[in-house]
């Protein structure tokens, strides 16, 4: 990389110049080569306006949190502690692997702690909705926590990303 101060070619993935010490940390930030690309780079989480998070105490059974779920038509909801801190979530795919083959008559004796993702990846309302992305891809997630100071704010979705990309594509 070429430093715009002195002029010495340093070698690539150096943080500051070898010659002049200019930061050139700044230089390396990737640019959108178009609308969805600058979008994903520059704009925030809160853009999205991430839907209120359902949540349910880590004590909860198994039965009310299904029973939760279908009555908000949610995919997944957020458990909490006492404090009201997020400690993780339930998802479909959960419920699907872990609890589908339990009888429902035994749904009340296991509690949602027992089949939750523990300690799941979040972003927040400050982060770019890159990084949202690249979680979501990476963790193969639908759903991602929104949190702020360790409580839950919302939850946005692969499907709240695809819409703002359709909207951009469409303007």
């Amino acid at each position: 990389m070429i430093c715009p101060r002195c002029g010495c070619d340093n070698v690539p993935g150096l943080d500051c110049c070898a010659n002049c010490l200019q930061d050139l940390a700044i230089l390396d930030q990737p640019l959108g080569h178009d609308r969805v690309e600058s979008s994903l780079l520059a704009d925030r989480v809160g853009a999205l306006k991430p839907r209120r998070p359902v949540t349910v105490s880590i004590t909860a059974n198994m039965r009310d949190t299904v029973a939760l779920m279908i009555d908000e038509k949610v995919g997944a909801v957020l458990v909490v502690d006492a404090d009201g801190k997020l400690t993780g979530i339930f998802s479909e795919r959960d419920l699907l692997t872990w609890v589908a083959d339990l009888p429902p008559e035994k749904l009340e004796s296991h509690q949602v702690s027992e089949f939750m993702t523990n300690a799941p990846d979040t972003v927040s309302p400050d982060d770019t909705l890159a990084l949202a992305l690249q979680r979501m891809d990476v963790g193969k997630y639908r759903h991602l926590p929104v949190v702020e100071d360790g409580r839950p704010t919302g939850v946005i979705s692969v499907r709240d990303l695809v819409r703002h990309i359709t909207r951009l594509c469409r303007e």
